[in-house]
């Protein structure tokens, strides 16, 4: 069947094309429908988490076994050490225990790569309706989404401290897939070698000069993430001074911070 085969006969995909809209515009309507269950009750919530994980990991499932069916898996390849094939599992444990750390590297690192993976697909000649490009937007659609539902859903935010935290894991994480690449003679996460289809990593020097500027731009691009947070945090204190309101977690360099003596509710969520 063509919808599966590795030949595709089809449309090719194009960057900016109808079909690539189209996708990026599922993802934004599916989360304004779950942005409608913020407020219901724990129970609702647990089953859109488990939903949510259930098709992410069946979808990626169904990915492995496809490329094992048509002898295209390989070390090469198919590990899970991309960003976005890493964030796939993480994701899905995060929404299963709720895990604030998880959370906020997934909000930065996990979210980050799958929106530029969704900016410039890397799909080759499998454009609309091959199964490959369901797949793809599927599954970094999902990974979007299980931090924008811990966000909107479960209450959650990044802070300071885990802005920092995300580029020190990024460093570590690119230094250990760095040295799996040069084992297998792979290029995970894109280290090795630019993709052959148009990237943000055209704008960047070539290899080997490109990868210090890839924790540039990841300072770049997480400020850019937390910039709203940041801005927010700020309009919100000058507004509470100016009311002269003592607000009883000021938000510091490291996160919310309780201040001394306040009376104030916390929920727990599991780390």
């Amino acid at each position: 069947m063509d919808f599966f085969s590795v030949e595709w006969s089809g449309q090719p995909f194009v960057l900016l094309s109808t079909s690539h809209l189209a996708g990026l515009a599922a993802i934004v309507v599916l989360n304004l429908w779950l942005s409608r269950f913020r407020h219901s009750s724990e129970r609702v919530k647990r089953r859109i988490r488990y939903g949510i994980v259930a098709v992410l990991w069946t979808n990626e499932v169904v990915w492995h076994t496809w490329m094992m069916r048509l002898g295209t898996w390989n070390l090469q390849h198919a590990l899970p050490l991309e960003l976005c094939s890493l964030f796939v599992w993480g994701g899905g444990i995060m929404l299963l225990t709720r895990s604030k750390w998880l959370y906020e590297i997934a909000y930065f690192l996990g979210a980050a790569g799958a929106l530029q993976a969704l900016a410039t697909p890397d799909l080759g000649v499998y454009g609309f309706p091959h199964y490959r490009y369901f797949a793809f937007f599927l599954s970094h659609g999902l990974i979007v989404t299980t931090v924008a539902w811990m966000t909107y859903g479960e209450g959650l935010r990044p802070t300071r401290r885990s802005y920092v935290r995300s580029l020190v894991a990024g460093v570590l994480l690119m230094l250990v897939v760095l040295g799996i690449d040069e084992a297998l003679g792979a290029d995970y996460m894109f280290l090795a070698r630019k993709p052959v289809t148009a990237s943000l990593l055209d704008a960047l020097p070539s290899w080997p000069y490109y990868l210090p500027w890839l924790f540039v731009v990841g300072v770049v691009m997480f400020a850019v993430m937390y910039a709203p947070w940041e801005v927010a945090d700020r309009l919100r204190a000058r507004r509470d001074r100016r009311a002269g309101i003592v607000d009883p977690t000021r938000e510091g360099p490291r996160g919310p911070e309780p201040v001394p003596g306040a009376n104030v509710g916390l929920i727990h969520i599991e780390e």
